[in-house]
């Protein structure tokens, strides 16, 4: 038997190869899908509003204003959608600002990893960063954090670049901070700052030289820091106090009762790099005070502490958690043992090519109605829903798993073939959900049906009742939704221009409820796999109030 053609690539990936693996990872799954619930929704919503409004100062969700995050995503985002609008739907030019912050993040940190660990560090910490679970769902939605993890990585590569090059290390660092300031709000700060303040009792870092570069970054920081809040104080001083607010709220936190938690989340949240970098404090446990560990090290324990102190265990707020985790286990991912190096590349081999056959199964039932069971479940869990096959789509996805195939047989012996293995499995199993499945989730995670059909049912002759719709217990995804679909803005409910209104929307669960003495139900919708959310729009029939 002839044995398989080596790839003609070394390991770990460079050049033509690493760019078309990150690209793949990037880019693949930002277009071709409306606003999905939950986050992509919202901060959809949120740009939305930029594009829509007179103020680009406030953000705003539906006409209410949206004060979780600075304006600095949305502000791009926005941008993003004017430049690339007239090509694709607008919502799909806003997500674009997701990959061109993932690029700078994957650059950024690969800047970071050489001047800290040397050349093949860079590309080691980008397989790592595109294998860890986490990231793949968020780095494909709008989402202000990946706007932080390119601030942190541009922030660690300015502190690695400091006692060399103070001058260029302080400004890069200082950006990374005062930007993810902007991107993230306190986030940044809480994650970063702790950084400034403990590098002078680090030794590398005490010199002179490295002195000035700490207080170049302090002094590019402090200005983009100041900025936001300064022209809200100036131009919008409710804001602040609200946005002050929010953040109050965000990080209250029973750090006791949520640290199982925790542990619980990073334990997938964070695979591989968490237990790279497990193995590289083992490994280097006799000199972790040098500057490539003493840094990395440092950035993970003021970032987890915070975690748990001060947030809840979400897996988004885990994010800023992955520079410094990724820059540690940098240094592990090259040196493993023999023995473990074959246990991990054979386990993410199985791991990934059995994933893929499954995807494939599922897409071909879709798609064909074979195997006629798989095609009923997929039929029941979003009823409605008419598959059509993608030519195009199925090609990609069947030169990707054809690729896959030759690397875990052909690819080069080296200490980076289970880092690299990883990496590719995780974009495979990526872009084939994208290509063979991406109709039917966008058909289930989509509210446009839900938006239309509320849109037709609202009267055509009211006197401009229509124009003023109460919305009760509404998500922000939702609001989103009817905003960008079907234009129809709700006004927050128990204020005085809701009690005016109408009409009144209510979300609900899927129990029959009586109609509300002095209102008369209209419509009632859900998106179509749902069982649990309905939304209910009632019509004022007298002026009673309940």
């Amino acid at each position: 038997m002839t044995a398989l053609r080596r790839l003609p690539v070394t390991l770990p990936l460079s050049g033509a190869a690493l760019a078309a693996l990150c690209s793949l990872y990037l880019f693949v799954g930002l277009t071709g899908h409306d606003p999905w619930k939950s986050e992509d929704a919202v901060h959809f919503g949120i740009t939305y509003g930029f594009l829509t409004g007179s103020d680009w100062l406030v953000p705003h969700l539906a006409g209410e204003p949206a004060l979780d995050s600075p304006p600095l995503y949305y502000w791009i985002a926005a941008a993003c959608a004017k430049l690339f609008g007239q090509l694709l739907p607008l919502h799909d030019a806003a997500r674009l600002a997701s990959g061109l912050f993932g690029a700078v993040f994957l650059a950024q940190l690969a800047s970071a990893s050489r001047r800290l660990h040397g050349p093949e560090a860079g590309t080691t910490a980008i397989l790592i960063s595109i294998g860890c679970l986490g990231l793949m769902v968020p780095i494909h939605d709008m989402q202000p954090l990946v706007a932080l993890l390119a601030a942190s990585a541009t922030f660690y590569a300015g502190l690695a670049l400091l006692p060399q090059r103070p001058m260029a290390g302080g400004i890069e660092a200082g950006l990374g901070l005062g930007l993810g300031f902007l991107a993230t709000g306190l986030t940044a700060l809480i994650t970063l700052a702790p950084l400034l303040l403990m590098l002078p009792a680090h030794r590398h870092w005490r010199s002179s030289a490295s002195r000035k570069g700490l207080l170049i970054a302090w002094a590019m920081a402090l200005p983009l820091i100041a900025l936001w809040p300064l022209l809200l104080s100036w131009r919008a001083p409710e804001a602040l106090f609200a946005w002050r607010t929010t953040v109050a709220v965000h990080f209250q936190n029973n750090w006791l009762t949520s640290l199982p938690n925790h542990a619980e989340l990073l334990a997938w949240f964070a695979w591989p790099a968490l237990p790279l970098a497990i193995w590289a404090l083992w490994l280097h446990r006799h000199r972790l005070s040098e500057p490539a560990l003493a840094l990395p090290i440092a950035g993970t324990a003021t970032t987890l502490l915070a975690l748990i102190f001060l947030y809840g265990p979400r897996p988004l707020q885990t994010l800023p958690l992955l520079v410094p985790l990724v820059l540690l286990a940098t240094t592990g991912a090259g040196r493993l043992q023999r023995g473990a190096t074959n246990a991990f590349d054979w386990f993410g081999m199985m791991t990934f090519t059995l994933a893929a056959g499954l995807i494939w199964l599922g897409g071909i039932a879709m798609i064909f109605g074979i195997p006629a069971k798989i095609a009923h479940n997929f039929a029941k869990l979003e009823p409605g829903f008419v598959a059509q096959g993608n030519i195009s789509a199925m090609t990609l996805a069947a030169l990707l798993t054809l690729v896959w195939l030759w690397l875990i047989f052909a690819s080069p012996r080296s200490p980076w073939r289970a880092v690299t293995h990883w990496s590719a499995g995780v974009t495979l199993v990526w872009v084939l959900l994208i290509s063979l499945l991406l109709p039917w989730i966008d058909y289930g995670k989509s509210y446009r049906g839900v938006a239309l059909s509320l849109q037709q049912s609202l009267p055509s002759n009211s006197t401009g009742h229509a124009e003023c719709i109460a919305g009760r217990d509404l998500g922000g995804a939702q609001r989103a939704s009817l905003h960008y679909f079907a234009g129809i803005v709700t006004q927050v409910a128990e204020t005085p221009a809701a009690a005016a209104c109408g009409f009144r929307l209510e979300q609900g669960d899927a129990k029959n409820r009586p109609t509300p003495a002095g209102w008369r139900k209209l419509w009632e919708g859900h998106r179509p796999g749902d069982r649990s959310e309905r939304l209910r729009l009632y019509q004022r029939t007298s002026k009673r109030e309940d």
